[in-house]
């Protein structure tokens, strides 16, 4: 049996379906131009190129002097993004990251920001703005972990922690709706630490399940924009920040605990991110709380 298309009609009078679905798109495009334009009026945030011009896109990776930021600033420069790296207080490891990068044929900047302070965060992506004219790529990577049993936590501890992790990685997602171009990425990194709920990691785990929520509201948020909004998820990660305060023999344990029989690696997590800003590829995912753990929850 063969099947035929229907005639087309002639009548000139009658629009085609190809003239229809011209007029839906550029209706559709009018309308979140129209949308943007709104909303940074009445935000009185400044409003973003409609898209990147032609040349490498921009990345900001927030705490990325070292463990898994650095090893997202340098992906991402290798994968043809100019990159702006930034630490609190680890200005010699921003500096060796930036050149590394640079000797490896990329661009990049440093710029010293603490994210839990609004008007850092300000400052650093107008640094990134007058480096490189605009931004793409938004990695909210900055944190801190204190651990205790919850009647051990001190308040300094409980408020540095959140300051930086809640507030710090608002602040940075906040400026990041702002700023990035349309058809952009901005990506919050949470952690597995929600799903394995472990004692002594209650309120580091509660100031990461705030990533989650933070990406899957913004990427509603931003709507008609083509741009994803993301958390992700590590696992066990050998990282300072995983390892420092624990024994060789407690490392040893948590890393029988996957089924690869191994910590991750900073690179391991930099290759999914890199996989979220594919322009090509990582689209698609969006508002999502992406797992990558090895398999341990």
């Amino acid at each position: 049996m063969t099947h035929t298309l229907p005639p087309q009609d002639n009548n000139p009078a009658l629009p085609s379906r190809r003239n229809i679905l011209k007029s839906a798109a550029l209706a559709t495009a009018a309308s979140a131009a129209a949308f943007g334009m709104h909303a940074a009026a009445q935000t009185g945030a400044p409003r973003p190129a409609a898209s990147a011009p032609a040349g490498r896109k921009v990345a900001l990776v927030t705490g990325s002097s070292r463990g898994i930021g650095a090893a997202t600033a340098r992906r991402l420069a290798a994968d043809g993004f100019r990159v702006t790296v930034n630490c609190v207080a680890n200005r010699d490891l921003a500096a060796a990251v930036v050149r590394e990068i640079q000797a490896a044929g990329g661009e990049a900047i440093w710029e010293q920001a603490d994210v839990s302070d609004p008007r850092a965060v300000r400052r650093l992506f107008d640094a990134n703005d007058k480096a490189f004219g605009g931004i793409d790529v938004v990695v909210s990577n900055a944190g801190i972990m204190r651990l205790a049993p919850m009647r051990d936590m001190t308040d300094e501890d409980f408020n540095r922690m959140m300051d930086v992790n809640l507030k710090g990685s608002f602040y940075v997602m906040r400026e990041a709706a702002r700023r990035v171009r349309d058809g952009g990425r901005i990506i919050a990194l949470s952690s597995s630490i929600t799903q394995l709920r472990s004692p002594t990691y209650g309120p580091y785990a509660a100031s990461k399940a705030a990533q989650d929520f933070y990406a899957n509201v913004l990427a509603k948020e931003l709507e008609g924009r083509m741009i994803s909004v993301n958390a992700l998820a590590p696992g066990l990660v050998n990282t300072t920040l995983f390892t420092d305060g624990k024994t060789p023999a407690q490392i040893a344990g948590f890393a029988q605990r996957t089924p690869h029989k191994r910590l991750g690696e900073p690179a391991d997590i930099a290759g999914v991110i890199s996989l979220l800003c594919s322009t090509t590829e990582g689209g698609w995912v969006n508002g999502q709380t992406v797992f990558a753990n090895g398999g341990v929850v």
